[in-house]
C-alpha cells in the first residue's frame, strides 16, 4: 500500500510518498500560508493522490501543538500558527479512510521507530534539538501521547530552578539548558548559535569549550533523567545539532553513563537520527498505513 505523509511546518509543508517498502518515491515542499489558506494549501497538495479504483492510499498528517487522544485534529496550539487548530481532517478532506494526524515530535519518533534509527525497538526515546529541545517517547511500539497530548516534551523538564522560565512556565529547563535560541544568552552574547559555539570549541577556544561542556552536561542530566524514568532501549537525537558529530556524541555518551542508572551494567545506546527535515511527513505516513491496516486499533 503506498502512502502519504504532509508535515505542516510554521515555514514550509512537506509532502513524501513511500512506496510498500517504505521508500520515499516522490515529495513536494511549499512555504506555508500565513493564514487560514492553509487548509486549502493541503486539500490542493492531496488531491492528486485521492484513491482510484484498485490503488488505496493512505493519509496522514504531522504538525506543531497538542494532538487529542483520538488523533483527529490539533486540539492545542500556542500562537495560531499554522492556522489548523480544530480541523478534523478525515472530514475536512472527505478522505476515503481516516487521516489521523500527529505531534510533529511524534511523528518523527514513529519514523525512527518504523524505519529509522531506533527500527525494531518497542521502547524509545527521541530528542530533538535545534532552536529549542523537542521529543517523543515510545511506549510498548507507540507514541505516549497522555491524556491531552502534552507527553512527550522533554524539553521542559527542569535542569536548575534559578534559571529562566520556559514558554510552558518551567524554570530552568533543558531547552533553555541546550537550545539554539538561549545560545546567546547563555554565552554573554560571545556565539550567536549552537554552530558558531561549537566550531569555536573545535578551533580551541577555551570560553567556547567551557560554555560548550556545561551545555552538554545539563543535557546529560536530561537524558539520564529520561532515560532512568522510561528505561528506553534507544535514545535517538535529532536535529541540526546531530552534525555536530563527536563533539556532542562522545562527552554526552559518556557523561549519561556516569548518571544512568545502570542495573545490568549496559548504558542506553544514545543514537543519531536516521531522519532529518522529512521525519514528520514519513512517520506521518506508516503511522497512517498502520492505521488503515488495523482499522485503527494498537
Amino acid at each position: 500500500m503506498c502512502c502519504i505523509g504532509i508535515d505542516i511546518g510554521k515555514t514550509n509543508i512537506k509532502l513524501v510518498v513511500l512506496d510498500r517498502a517504505g521508500e520515499v518515491v516522490g515529495r513536494q515542499e511549499i512555504p506555508t500560508p500565513g493564514d487560514a489558506r492553509v487548509v486549502d494549501v493541503i486539500h490542493e497538495m492531496a488531491q492528486p493522490y485521492r484513491q482510484t479504483p484498485g490503488h488505496d492510499v493512505s493519509l496522514g498528517l504531522s504538525a506543531p501543538g497538542l494532538v487529542g487522544p483520538d488523533t483527529s485534529r490539533v486540539v492545542c496550539l500556542p500562537g495560531g500558527r499554522p492556522a489548523i487548530e480544530g480541523v478534523d481532517w478525515t472530514e475536512e478532506l472527505n478522505w476515503h479512510a481516516r487521516v489521523p494526524i500527529l505531534n510533529d515530535a511524534h511523528a518523527a519518533l514513529v519514523a525512527e521507530s518504523r524505519i529509522g534509527a531506533a527500527r525494531g525497538c518497542r521502547h524509545a526515546v527521541l530528542l530533538t534539538l535545534g532552536t529549542g529541545v523537542g521529543g517523543a517517547v515510545l511506549v510498548n511500539g507507540q507514541p505516549l501521547q497522555g491524556k491531552s497530548g502534552k507527553a512527550g516534551h522533554v524539553g521542559h523538564i527542569s535542569i536548575h530552578p534559578d534559571w529562566p522560565v520556559s514558554l510552558l512556565g518551567m524554570p530552568g529547563s533543558l531547552e533553555y539548558a541546550f537550545g539554539d535560541g538561549s545560545v546567546p544568552q547563555r554565552s554573554g552574547g560571545l556565539f550567536p548559535d549552537t554552530r558558531a559555539l561549537v566550531e569555536a570549541h573545535e578551533a580551541g577556544d577555551e570560553r567556547a569549550t567551557s560554555i560548550w561542556r556545561d551545555a552538554v552536561g545539563h543535557l546529560a542530566r536530561g537524558v539520564a533523567t529520561l532515560a532512568n524514568i522510561f528505561d528506553p532501549e534507544v535514545i535517538v537525537i535529532g536535529g541540526g545539532i546531530t552534525r555536530a558529530g563527536d563533539a556532542l556524541f562522545l562527552p554526552l555518551c559518556q557523561a549519561v553513563a556516569q548518571l544512568e542508572w545502570l542495573p545490568t551494567g549496559q548504558p542506553t545506546p544514545i543514537v543519531p537520527a536516521r531522519f532529518g527535515s522529512e521525519a514528520g511527513a514519513i512517520g506521518a505516513a506508516l503511522y497512517a498505513r498502520e492505521q488503515t491496516l488495523t482499522g485503527g486499533e494498537q
